[in-house]
């Protein structure tokens, strides 16, 4: 399976099609299966209950789910993440959130594609794309990670871990 998970940065730009912070992801994501961790999708509704996004925002935020893996936790994460943070080197803190989402990442044998290098770059095993914030807006890829929302079409059903991209 030739799939990425996405840290929630970078999913959140690419959620946004004027996010141009997302534009250097986009050429990493094209013609994959996107997944993105259960913990994503928590600090994602975190963000929408603090910054009480509109119902527009979030059906629109709903819909994007459906066009990508959500990966769920299960014991073979949790054995992941349990080896991953003992394997931490002395003096490096990573946060709970990301530990899981890096853990998620190794678990499935797949890279993690985050704008946040400085948070995941010390944990062993895995594999991160990131991008240099660029000075200015490279070119634009075309193509969008995401299928029209169901207000555009209707009856898209959810993707599946496996599932091939549309």
């Amino acid at each position: 399976m030739d799939a990425v998970l996405l840290d929630t940065d970078v999913f959140s730009y690419l959620m946004k099609s004027k996010d141009t912070r997302g534009d250097a992801y986009r050429p990493h994501v094209k013609g994959k299966t996107v997944a993105i961790c259960f913990i994503t999708v928590g600090e994602l509704y975190y963000g929408a209950e603090k910054k009480k996004w509109s119902g527009k925002t979030l059906r629109n935020f709903q819909e994007r789910l459906k066009a990508v893996v959500i990966v769920p936790y299960d014991s073979e994460l949790c054995r992941t993440y349990g080896k991953v943070r003992a394997s931490l080197p002395a003096g490096v803190n990573v946060d709970p959130n990301d530990l899981w989402i890096a853990s998620c990442a190794i678990r499935h044998s797949i890279p993690l594609i985050s704008n946040n290098r400085k948070h995941f770059e010390k944990i062993p095993g895995l594999k991160l794309i990131s991008e240099p914030t660029p000075r200015t807006a490279p070119p634009p890829v075309s193509g969008d990670l995401f299928p029209p929302t169901k207000a555009e079409t209707a009856g898209q059903g959810e993707a599946k871990l496996g599932d091939s991209p549309k």
